[in-house]
């Protein structure tokens, strides 16, 4: 099922705005990118079970002194993985290929693992997720330009439908033997920053329908939970890049709340459903106002 049209509609306005407002402002974008980074390789690696928490994440690529606890992998997972996610904002001008695919492993996994980094799984290489086992190596070349070839051949369906559709397709595929998810999520940043959105964050939080989406894929081949994943991410971002373009005032939902006079447990759920122009900054729930 397609993303709704009114979801689609409000998505078009919010792009609008956005052209609108950073003309004359990408200083200021790129820093709201940067700045959001850590943010960013926390919750992809949170998903992987990465045991770092949010503030650890920003010590490391902040190069400060961390806990003795902390392991060095999880170190180059957090450090390779913002190399990755910092380069994907400079080189959108090529359509995404397997060797644009390739070397974003070889960024994320080098220094980890040089015997499987940028390359595709090999004879004899099987993984699982769960019960899920992942398609045999000797199929993978072909299933990944396939999936390229149906993603750039596409000129019909809703944009963000696209894109989470090949993002559920690779993960499907499962092509390298480490680093699957956290590729899969830069792929979706890439294609978005294509189409002239900003990145978005699918959140730790959010693992339960995220790793549902690839059930409802896989089993009967739909693709409405991750396009719901990716559309509510993508308002998130809007709405937060929206807000510090028109320069206001960003204050925490529950002092919206207050100042409204609303019941904060219904300004939050109205922030997850993206019915209000809310975003969140550390996990915490803000929104602008003039």
């Amino acid at each position: 099922m397609p993303t709704p049209l009114f979801l689609q509609k409000r998505i078009e306005t919010l792009k609008k705005e956005y052209d609108r407002l950073k003309i004359g402002k990408l200083s200021l974008l790129k820093i709201i990118d940067e700045a959001e980074i850590p943010e960013s390789v926390y919750n992809s690696n949170a998903i992987e079970n990465s045991t770092l928490t949010l503030k650890e994440t920003e010590k490391i690529l902040l190069e400060m002194e961390i806990s003795k606890n902390v392991s060095l992998r999880e170190v180059f997972e957090a450090k390779n993985l913002a190399r990755v996610m910092e380069y994907i904002q400079g080189k959108i001008a090529e359509e995404l290929s397997k060797e644009t695919i390739l070397l974003f492993h070889q960024m994320l996994i080098g220094n980890i693992d040089e015997k499987i980094a940028g390359r595709l799984r090999k004879k004899g290489e099987y993984v699982r997720v769960g019960s899920f086992i992942a398609p045999p190596p000797e199929h993978i070349e072909r299933m990944i330009e396939e999936a390229l070839i149906e993603y750039s051949s596409d000129q019909s369906t809703y944009f963000a439908d696209k894109v989470a559709k090949f993002h559920l397709q690779f993960e499907t595929i499962h092509p390298f033997n480490d680093g699957n998810g956290r590729i899969g999520r830069v792929i979706i940043n890439y294609q978005l920053y294509r189409f002239g959105f900003p990145g978005i964050i699918i959140r730790d939080k959010e693992k339960t329908d995220y790793y549902s989406s690839f059930i409802e894929f896989r089993d009967d081949k739909k693709t409405q939970i991750m396009e719901r994943l990716i559309s509510l991410a993508l308002m998130e971002a809007l709405h937060k890049r929206i807000a510090y373009l028109k320069g206001s005032k960003i204050i925490e939902a529950t002092e919206y709340a207050i100042k409204t006079g609303k019941p904060a447990p219904v300004v939050l759920n109205a922030a997850k459903r993206q019915t209000v122009p809310a975003f969140r900054e550390k996990g915490i729930w803000k929104i602008g106002i003039r």
